[in-house]
């Protein structure tokens, strides 16, 4: 090392050790700006640059009004919403309408900014099958993480080449079966497949195709998935569900679970506890939300009813 060379300090995300006695018992004053050891009373580092904001807030309200960031970064949009948007206003920042000339010079930039967004095929397949995702989504009510993760999913597949030869609704409507599976959300292939209206087993190939390809590990769903969705959906109260997951508690302690289908369980537990509470629901009301047959929930609710010792009257 030359005489000219300094020796860098460590920044304060790598200090995890005292130089002095070697203790990892650290504290950061954030008031004074140091970090010292507890031990001997070393001061590692000081003069600590705060890189949080220098405005403070006392409320949620004082925190809006105060924060200057724009949009956050969504994986959603095919540039993250990190682009700039040239409005339809042809107003100053003074609120004042645009002069002839000016109009036509923004209307040039906008053009431009809008073939600008998209400049490649790569850009355009995302920015066509991104949008495919958000109207799948919306049409099956999704909460937003089921939308990131299914872009990142298809972002994912983008990168390893994996569309070549398959349709985008195929691939979209399998990233978000997959992005389902893995937040626990009961969602089948029949719904997803409806919603983007494309065969049921394209959607299927397709999901097996990115399981494989980009070794996904995905957690089988379980029956208690699926009760608060046929809850929601007969609009029966909480009363029915809380007893409808004690049933499958109990049925899971029993090894009367195992080999059966999720949805057949959930639907014939559910049954069970509307007949248990008196809000009874018939068993083909059941069989069509869950998307069973009837014959299907007549032979789990007698397995469980015979192996529980109920009692009930029809």
């Amino acid at each position: 090392m030359d005489e000219g060379d300094a020796v860098l300090p460590p920044t304060p995300a790598k200090i995890h050790k005292c130089p002095e006695c070697g203790s990892e018992k650290l504290i950061r004053d954030h008031e004074m700006g140091e970090i010292v050891c507890m031990e001997c009373g070393y001061v590692i580092a000081a003069k600590l640059t705060d890189r949080g904001p220098e405005w403070r807030a006392f409320d949620d309200e004082q925190r809006a009004k105060r924060t200057r960031v724009g949009a956050p970064t969504t994986f959603s949009i095919h540039d993250k919403g990190l682009s700039t948007m040239i409005d339809w206003h042809d107003r100053d920042i003074y609120g004042k309408r645009l002069s002839p000339g000016q109009k036509a010079q923004v209307y040039r930039l906008r053009k431009w900014q809008r073939r600008i967004r998209v400049s490649d095929a790569t850009e355009r397949n995302l920015a066509y099958a991104l949008s495919e995702i958000s109207k799948i989504s919306n049409a099956l009510s999704l909460p937003k993480n089921i939308v990131e993760t299914a872009s990142v999913i298809y972002r994912k597949a983008v990168k390893e080449r994996l569309i070549r030869g398959r349709s985008i609704q195929g691939v979209t409507a399998a990233a978000i079966y997959v992005a389902c599976r893995q937040c626990s959300l009961p969602r089948t292939l029949e719904e997803i497949a409806q919603a983007s209206n494309i065969n049921k087993k394209e959607v299927g190939r397709s999901y097996r195709f990115l399981i494989k390809e980009l070794d996904y590990f995905i957690p089988p769903l379980k029956p208690g998935h699926y009760i608060t969705k046929f809850s929601n959906q007969l609009t029966m109260p909480g009363k029915v569900e809380e007893i409808a997951h004690k049933i499958l508690t109990t049925a899971k302690d029993l090894k009367l679970t195992s080999g059966r289908g999720p949805t057949g369980i959930a639907a014939a537990a559910s049954y069970i506890a509307s007949v248990l509470t008196g809000e009874r629901k018939t068993q083909r009301e059941i069989a069509e939300i869950a998307q069973v047959t009837e014959v299907t929930i007549r032979n789990r609710y007698k397995e469980l009813v015979e192996r529980l010792c109920f009692e009930i009257k029809l």
